[in-house]
């Protein structure tokens, strides 16, 4: 063979190699960014951040060009430095589960084919309106008017690997005016939550810029509610008077829960902007409840409703409920995100969990005996000699269930094994909750018996009785001649349960959150069925003609009554958590991610700085 010859062959097998490794790596990447969904890249996903903003308009109105009315002394920066090396939490035994979870394939498509389903109704009669009413199929707007299960569902509909969906909703999300609404007010903390952690979500999902724009505009407009003489943030809040710049002063009732929980999404915009705004009008708020946490009523934990103008926080109500779960959810996840880098956050996590441990979590007395926990709410009272004492009103909100991934994740990052053992047990008190009921399904508040003991707790049928009866005869106009056992029969109370004051059930996610959360960190196989189950049995329930819809009376053994409403947060979170339980567990791995109070995926920077964000 010539020479010639012989260099013609040799090129063309370099060519030939060349060509089947850039395939073989590309198939690779695809078949991983199938099961990763933070690991594929937008077809269009912008280089730079010049990419698409030709097609941006131009907002009507910057937020950004107000003047300060009251700036701080000094910015506070997010800590510079080598960050911490945090534990990894994600179970190592969850790689056992890759081999078992192949049958799992099957429950997360069906979970997905419930949320086409719904978003494709969304699509079709709500379009760009903050909800459907699934059962009448109209839309309603009364979250800002701005899309909320639009951006909210933004992070879902990327990790559910529904490109065309995401990139027309990416398109109605670059012409919202977020300088103006349908509504007289704002929910502040909502829209930080759902609107600005769904923009950021998405962002670190898809890296793309536009997002990041759009949730730049929406963290300037919040900033602007935190322009009060005490920088406390107006929860309830006239835009249309803050633009003009009229007087602006924190408000003097808000939920603790409103108040402190803008941390995850003012942080991870300030890490991925490099503007310590953001970051600094968060961390200053909850520098004050750090500050009084040891002061309450109840040391360790907050009240809740709080005087946000006079920062006076002296309520006699504590929970593990709706008005302050949001707070708490977000203490140990600030210290993931921030790398370790704050210690107040880990100094605030366990000062909760101590005295909630010790004065809200409580045994409820039930049939099988079991060894489990349920949250109740804590008053302080005021005896006659004129000191404080604590009273335990086992009182169960289905919001509290959110308790038991609080725990699970906290044990893990800190260390603190007994919060582990507490989580099991409150996850399983959840469960346990859902299947008392006859659709199987947990009202939003009922109450039940505590245990005298936390060591032993034999079930007594008399004992729980005598309680029921107690609480109706503490009613307005109570019945002299009540047959105890005709009234658990009429209002279908399952054994143990002494009252159930709410019936609802609103599509919430909080026990299938706290699922997730303990089968990641712990690997615990029989979490996976118990999804399941749990899944089954809301979709029976509440779907409807259009979508689901909320239920009126889960304790209803006929046919289930729907109220004709579906919260953005039944897609954003309650599906994407059952979405993602089926998932391979390395799909937003818990060691990579911390999911904010809506549900929204944030990337753990790998590098603290300016800038340093994905």
């Amino acid at each position: 063979m010539s020479r010639v010859r012989r260099q013609c062959l040799g090129c063309f097998l370099a060519a030939l190699v060349v060509f089947l490794l850039y395939n073989r790596n590309r198939s690779w990447h695809d078949a991983h960014a199938e099961q990763d969904p933070s690991a594929i890249s937008p077809p269009s996903a912008p280089d730079s951040p010049d990419v698409h903003l030709q097609d941006e308009p131009t907002p009507a109105f910057l937020w950004s060009t107000l003047p300060i009315r009251f700036p701080v002394a000094s910015i506070a920066s997010i800590p510079q430095g080598h960050p911490r090396k945090l534990p990894k939490i994600q179970s190592g035994s969850s790689r056992v589960s890759r081999i078992t979870l192949w049958y799992q394939t099957g429950r997360q498509s069906a979970v997905k084919e419930a949320f086409k389903r719904c978003w494709e109704s969304y699509t079709s009669l709500a379009w760009q309106a903050d909800e459907l009413a699934p059962v009448s199929g109209t839309s309603r707007s009364g979250l800002g008017g701005w899309g909320a299960t639009l951006l909210d569902n933004l992070d879902t509909l990327w990790i559910m690997d529904m490109r065309n969906e995401f990139e027309k909703a990416v398109a109605a999300v670059l012409q919202m005016n977020f300088a103006d609404t349908s509504s007289p007010d704002i929910n502040t903390q909502v829209v930080s939550t759902h609107h600005l952690g769904g923009l950021l979500a998405a962002y670190d999902l898809s890296s793309d810029q536009r997002l990041l724009k759009k949730a730049i505009e929406v963290g300037d407009m919040l900033y602007v509610a935190f322009d009060t003489p005490n920088r406390m943030p107006i929860i309830h809040w006239d835009l249309h008077r803050a633009a003009r710049q009229e007087e602006q002063l924190a408000e003097e009732a808000v939920s603790a829960s409103e108040l402190g929980s803008f941390v995850l999404e003012f942080t991870r915009l300030s890490q991925i902007t490099g503007d310590q705004k953001y970051f600094d009008a968060a961390q200053q708020v909850t520098a004050k409840l750090d500050r009084q946490q040891d002061s309450t009523k109840l040391a360790g934990m907050w009240p809740v409703v709080l005087n946000a103008r006079t920062e006076s926080f002296d309520g006699d109500l504590y929970t593990m409920g709706a008005e302050v779960d949001a707070l708490y959810k977000i203490l140990s996840k600030a210290y993931a995100l921030l790398s370790g880098q704050e210690p107040m956050y880990r100094k605030m996590y366990e000062k909760t969990t101590r005295t909630a441990a010790g004065h809200s979590l409580f045994r409820p007395m039930n049939v099988e005996g079991r060894d489990i926990l349920v949250p109740g709410s804590v008053r302080i009272m005021m005896t006659e000699n004129g000191k404080t004492r604590t009273h335990l009103e086992p009182l169960v909100h289905s919001r509290a269930c959110f308790a038991g991934g609080m725990f699970v994740m906290g044990g893990a990052l800190f260390n603190i094994p007994v919060h582990r053992q507490i989580a099991h047990k409150l996850v399983d008190g959840c469960i346990r909750a859902h299947n008392a009921m006859p659709m199987g399904i947990m009202p939003e508040v009922y109450e039940t018996v505590p245990c005298a003991s936390q060591a032993t707790c034999p079930w007594n049928e008399w004992h729980w009785k005598q309680e029921v009866y107690k609480w109706t005869i503490s009613q307005p106009n109570p019945d002299p001649n009540l047959d105890v056992d005709t009234y658990i029969r009429e209002h279908h109370l399952p054994k143990g349960f002494i009252a159930i004051p709410d019936t609802r059930y609103n599509l919430g996610p909080e026990t299938i959150e706290s699922i997730f959360i303990l089968y990641r960190i712990t690997g615990r196989e029989d979490l996976l069925d118990a999804a399941w189950d749990l899944f089954e049995k809301i979709q029976n329930a509440t779907e409807t003609i259009n979508a689901n819809a909320a239920l009126l009376d889960v304790t209803n053994e006929g046919e289930p009554a729907p109220d004709d409403s579906m919260e953005s947060y039944w897609m954003a979170q309650t599906l994407k958590y059952f979405y993602l339980i089926f998932s391979f567990p390395d799909v937003l791995s818990l060691d990579k991610y911390v999911f904010n109070s809506a549900g929204h995926p944030l990337k753990i920077p790998e590098h603290m700085g300016h800038g340093f964000g994905f």
